[in-house]
């Protein structure tokens, strides 16, 4: 496996208006047999981040990684740990969000808080870290999430739930950041996963 820790902006796989300059083009350029390894436009990629999101990533370097890594995604054996700066306190400094997320019906190219009927169960697990209050910028939470599902956008759609978005989102959170960041501040911090063929777990972390 390659284990990269991904710069905020840049795209993980080419698509529509990305052919260019994503992590799928860069991993190619450091090993082209990668080419034949999973989806072809996804080359070795078995989970991804959102484009502003930095972060821990991991590739497969060849198919028998691949099945390995995807099996251990689908059933949860892979621990993945992020961190936010986000808007105001939550009003408690640990907590558990369960709601269900699905394509926002006023608005297709977003996720929202659907009925479980209607959308999938996403469970998301927080600790505050650290609280701070600026002078003319309002409250702040540093917080550490553990991710128990999967979905597109989850984090960013379960922190605005709680009135608490990630700061610099301007799609779930304010069009305006309460702060002069210039990037979404989510991050993946931590991946803790047994590698193909092994047993004993390991953790990687990029501060």
């Amino acid at each position: 496996v390659i284990v990269v820790n991904k710069a905020a902006g840049m795209v993980v796989h080419p698509a529509v208006g990305h052919d260019t300059g994503t992590l799928g083009n860069a991993v190619l350029g450091h090993d082209p047999d990668l080419e034949g390894v999973g989806d072809e436009a996804r080359p070795g990629i078995v989970h991804r981040l959102d484009k502003d999101t930095s972060g821990l990533i991991l590739i497969a370097k060849n198919d028998r990684a691949h099945r390995d890594l995807q099996a251990k995604f689908a059933d949860r054996r892979i621990t993945k740990v992020y961190q936010a700066l986000v808007d105001n306190w939550p009003q408690t400094d640990t907590g558990r969000i369960e709601a269900a997320i699905g394509r926002d019906p006023r608005d297709r190219q977003r996720m929202a808080i659907v009925p479980a009927a209607k959308g999938r169960m996403a469970i998301t697990e927080y600790k505050v870290l650290e609280k701070f209050e600026n002078r003319g910028r309002g409250r702040h939470s540093w917080v550490e999430v553990n991710l128990l599902t999967g979905r597109t956008h989850q984090i960013r759609v379960h922190f605005a739930y709680l009135k608490c978005p990630i700061v610099g989102d301007t799609v779930y959170g304010h069009a305006k950041p309460s702060l002069p960041v210039g990037r979404q501040c989510l991050h993946a911090a931590r991946l803790t996963l047994a590698l193909p063929g092994k047993r004993t777990p390991v953790t990687f972390e990029a501060p």
